[in-house]
């Protein structure tokens, strides 16, 4: 377990935890651990069509449509976030999803929900969080279906985008030798009704939120990165696992680079923020002539973009902090997906 206090080390700030307990917190973390049934779905579900360039495994489908590409994509909100806040998980709802499409290079273009609610309170603070968010992000909820009467209350989202063929961030095209790169943005707050919630979003204007998430299009048809995801529920840490292990590719990466906010203004430990879901966050690979002008670029929206570590062909994750090393996966092991390269990547063109 951590102790209290913080360790200071130039412009580093981590709770005072090992490798070992950082890595232990990450793989038992339930972001984590609930993927685990993403691949035998996979592989029950992978039918062969010509027109879909990729699908399971990346952020959105990737569907060629008269020379371009269409993207789609569908997330859930988790329950707990629902019991939580109802607004908060409207909001994410269509946050998720837009982050979806970003993450490919993509830009959204509307969505359609499906919302089982059992409560009439429930259904109006979803509802009002889903407009405030496809309001401020500028893509339109254009349909769905609603189930009034359930005996839960869901909410289910599905996007579609657009992309240059050529331009799109897939996340299984790690290389060895990339650098790894994690771009945050710090500008905000734990959210108050979800502590692994990283909200810099509600506060920002339209403009700010849109061109944040226009960076991931220019960046994809600079062709500055060899893969992407969005952070997602697993975290930083976790998210950087799953491209890693649809790649077949490992990684080593250094705790004290990993972009974060000052930790004891948030009254936040480490352990929590490399479990939180920011709300504009990503992970992307890149070869070395690339970093600088990725870093730039997330900078020039209000992003904190930083190499944290490098990709091999070790098929470990390995995390290293003030001289000690542990592994999180072994993707030979204990995967987080239970995919490999080959079942995502047979349908790359």
């Amino acid at each position: 377990m951590c102790k209290q206090g913080v360790v200071f080390s130039g412009d580093v700030v981590v709770h005072n935890c090992s490798t070992e307990s950082i890595a232990k917190v990450v793989r038992e973390y339930e972001g984590v651990r609930r993927k685990r049934a993403i691949g035998d779905m996979v592989k029950a579900l992978m039918i062969d069509a010509p027109q879909v360039v990729a699908a399971f495994g990346e952020d959105a489908a990737v569907i060629e449509h008269n020379g371009e590409a269409l993207l789609l994509a569908a997330d859930g909100i988790w329950s707990k976030l629902m019991e939580a806040d109802p607004y908060w998980a409207g909001y994410c709802s269509v946050l998720v999803n837009i982050h979806d499409i970003a993450a490919m290079g993509g830009r959204p273009i509307a969505m359609v929900d499906v919302f089982s609610m059992s409560k009439s309170m429930i259904q109006e603070q979803v509802v009002k969080g889903m407009h405030d968010a496809s309001a401020q992000f500028g893509v339109p909820i254009v349909g769905g279906h609603l189930h009034p009467d359930a005996p839960y209350s869901v909410i289910d989202v599905s996007i579609l985008g657009s992309a240059q063929l050529d331009s799109i961030i897939y996340s299984h095209k790690a290389q060895d030798g990339d650098c790894i790169v994690a771009a945050i943005d710090l500008n905000g707050r734990v959210h108050p009704s979800c502590a692994l919630n990283w909200d810099s979003v509600t506060m920002k204007s339209a403009a700010e939120v849109r061109a944040q998430i226009a960076v991931l299009e220019e960046i994809g048809k600079k062709h500055l990165a060899t893969a992407g995801k969005d952070i997602s529920n697993p975290g930083i840490i976790g998210t950087l696992g799953m491209l890693l292990e649809i790649s077949g590719k490992g990684a080593e990466i250094d705790l004290g680079l990993i972009p974060k906010p000052d930790l004891a203004k948030n009254n936040m430990s480490f352990e929590q923020w490399v479990k939180m879901y920011p709300g504009m966050g990503f992970i992307l690979t890149s070869r070395k002539e690339h970093v600088e002008e990725l870093i730039s670029i997330f900078a020039r929206v209000g992003m904190t973009a930083k190499m944290i570590g490098t990709v091999d062909n070790e098929k470990t994750l390995r995390i290293r902090y003030d001289g000690n090393e542990t592994q999180v996966f072994d993707f030979m092991q204990n995967g987080i997906m239970h995919l490999t390269e080959e079942d995502v990547a047979c349908r790359q063109r």
